[in-house]
């Protein structure tokens, strides 16, 4: 917040507003619709959002949905922070797998790869394989 007080507004003049918060939810919110590639479109919400408060309290503005942009953006950008280690953790099996499914033609052979790769995922992660949710449908 500033110090400063709110200069008075003459009857009738409608209040300054800062659009560029509205862009910055408009991309962080696509950026977490397509993680982990909305790393960089969260990252641009969060600096959007940045500059509209900024500019909001230089101009003695608002600027709707600016912090929200901010909050949504580093949520997708630790969403896709973590979609993306995951995929550096598991990049061997998770190939294994698409090997598997361009081989399966019947839906036993696809079960199978997906027991397959249940069962590599908990052993690269330590934790037993029954602690893990069914993976049917991953590819």
């Amino acid at each position: 917040m500033t110090d400063e007080p709110p200069q008075p507004r003459s009857d009738g003049q409608q209040p300054t507003v800062e659009r560029g918060g509205l862009w910055g939810l408009f991309l962080s919110a696509a950026g977490l619709v397509l993680p982990p590639y909305g790393i960089v479109l969260s990252a641009l919400g969060i600096f959007q959002g940045r500059r509209a408060r900024r500019s909001a309290r230089a101009n003695n503005a608002v600027a709707p949905g600016a912090m929200l942009s901010m909050v949504l953006g580093w949520a997708g950008v630790a969403l896709s922070g973590l979609m993306i280690a995951g995929y550096a953790i598991f990049w061997d099996q998770y190939q294994e797998y698409a090997a598997c499914s361009a081989r399966a033609l019947t839906h036993s052979s696809q079960e199978q790869c997906d027991e397959q790769l249940r069962e590599s995922i908990a052993e690269r992660a330590g934790i037993p394989a029954e602690n893990l949710p069914p993976m049917t449908g991953v590819g």
